[in-house]
């Protein structure tokens, strides 16, 4: 309709007639003008426009808060969120418990929130968290169940045998391989192969590291390594380990009950040292041929790199299953050094980016030992078929 088109192109391009507006629609332009009007110097959300537009206090910020989730879906909330953040410096004003109370949690407030945590006084301090708290029990709703059941089915599959002893015999499975050799006269099946599993193992199946770069650029996926560091050190079968790192290494394996106490002891921004990182992370690893070491990086390292691929060439060739994920988060759509993720690729190790949802069936393929590569191409080729 041409009058709604008139309304859309009035909402997108912002100061004119309101003639095609109507009160709601006022109101929504009033919070896009808030954030994305240009003001005297001429650049989109400067700082005198959060003077004029919405303020520079807590109340009326979190009006404005309530009126994005009033005239927006929730998608276009947390983008107008994160610009707010971004573009207005709001930071400061976070540390208001009334402005948490206000905004709608997602992982980047969560982010923002942890590289704020120094500076939260005591009176926001369980604001922040109830926050957090909010955003990890979302994501472990949605992904934990799933991460678990698909971890215990591969550690399952890895230690199935072909020859079990008697007691090991896996009945239904085997029934289900042998239909082929039903005879009719005996009316029974006659098992060509058993299936079973191997003998319980004292310990752990496998050991899971994840190392994790906390440079400011990598914010949302080191959220989201947590949240997943903490469900997989749920799984008995699994001994995990996650490490941090910026130019110091940090182990936050002994937070790993809770992943908020995980969240709240990353210190995110500043630069990377992955060399050291590796180097603390190599005695760990006790039995390389069952650990899966992931790398959560984009490899931006500068001098170190060549360090920093020597090393992860050493785990790899060790026997660890070494994977380097560019980026963990919902874009899947990295920044990352090029070269680097080049360089490790011609040893082998896998680079490559991977969102929340589908990392429950990257740890089932690592777990089992399969081709976590293989695994990767042809989840892109799924995912460039979907788009044309």
């Amino acid at each position: 309709m041409p009058d709604d088109r008139a309304r859309r192109w009035r909402l997108l391009l912002g100061d004119g007639p309101d003639d095609s507006l109507s009160p709601s629609d006022m109101g929504m332009d009033a919070a896009l003008g808030a954030l994305y009007d240009n003001q005297s110097d001429g650049e989109p959300g400067s700082k005198e426009n959060m003077v004029v537009g919405m303020g520079a206090s807590a109340p009326r910020v979190a009006r404005w808060l309530g009126d994005v989730r009033t005239y927006f879906p929730s998608s276009v909330v947390q983008v107008m969120q994160t610009d707010a953040i971004d573009r207005l410096g709001l930071k400061q004003l976070l540390l208001e418990p009334e402005m948490l109370a206000a905004v709608q949690p997602d992982v980047h407030l969560v982010a923002t929130l942890a590289s704020l945590r120094s500076l939260l006084p005591q009176k926001a301090r369980e604001t922040a968290r109830t926050v957090v708290r909010t955003v990890v029990d979302e994501v472990e709703r949605r992904i934990a169940d799933r991460l678990r059941s698909s971890v215990r089915g591969a550690l399952n599959r890895a230690q199935r045998t072909r020859r079990p002893r008697p007691g090991d015999i896996d009945w239904i499975r085997t029934i289900k391989a042998n239909l082929g050799s039903y005879q009719p006269d005996l009316k029974t099946i006659i098992p060509e192969r058993l299936v079973g599993f191997g003998r319980k193992q004292t310990g752990f199946a496998r050991e899971i590291v994840l190392c994790v770069d906390q440079s400011g650029s990598m914010a949302t996926s080191v959220v989201y390594a947590s949240i997943f560091a903490s469900v997989l050190a749920s799984i008995r079968a699994l001994k995990t380990t996650l490490v941090v790192y910026d130019t110091a290494v940090v182990d936050l394996t002994e937070e790993l009950r809770d992943p908020v106490d995980v969240i709240f002891g990353t210190q995110l921004g500043g630069g990377n040292d992955t060399p050291r990182a590796l180097a603390y992370c190599e005695p760990l690893i006790t039995r390389p041929r069952d650990t899966v070491f992931v790398l959560v990086s984009d490899l931006y390292e500068g001098e170190g790199s060549a360090e920093m691929i020597r090393r992860l060439g050493a785990l790899s060739n060790a026997g660890s299953a070494v994977i380097v994920l560019l980026a963990l988060d919902d874009e899947g759509k990295p920044s990352f050094e090029k070269e680097n993720a080049a360089s490790l690729a011609t040893l082998g190790i896998p680079c490559f980016a991977c969102t929340p949802d589908a990392f429950p069936d990257l740890m089932a393929v690592a777990v089992s030992r399969g081709d976590v590569a293989q695994w990767a191409a042809s989840r892109e080729s799924a995912a460039a078929t979907l788009r044309t």
